[in-house]
């Protein structure tokens, strides 16, 4: 899901946003892949975010 905000009536952020819960599809693990590199994002018990390769 694709959220952009905006900011104080100024400018609208056209920042890509997107819910972890969702990349993880309500667990803890998703794995993303950017220039032919896996990298695996988690989500911690203390609701933390680590992205290891």
């Amino acid at each position: 899901m694709n959220m952009h905000v905006e900011t104080f009536g100024l400018l609208a952020d056209t920042t890509p946003c997107h819910d972890a819960t969702n990349l993880t599809e309500g667990g803890n693990l998703a794995r993303i892949i950017l220039n032919g590199q896996v990298y695996s994002l988690r989500i911690t018990r203390a609701g933390k975010l680590i992205l290891t390769k």
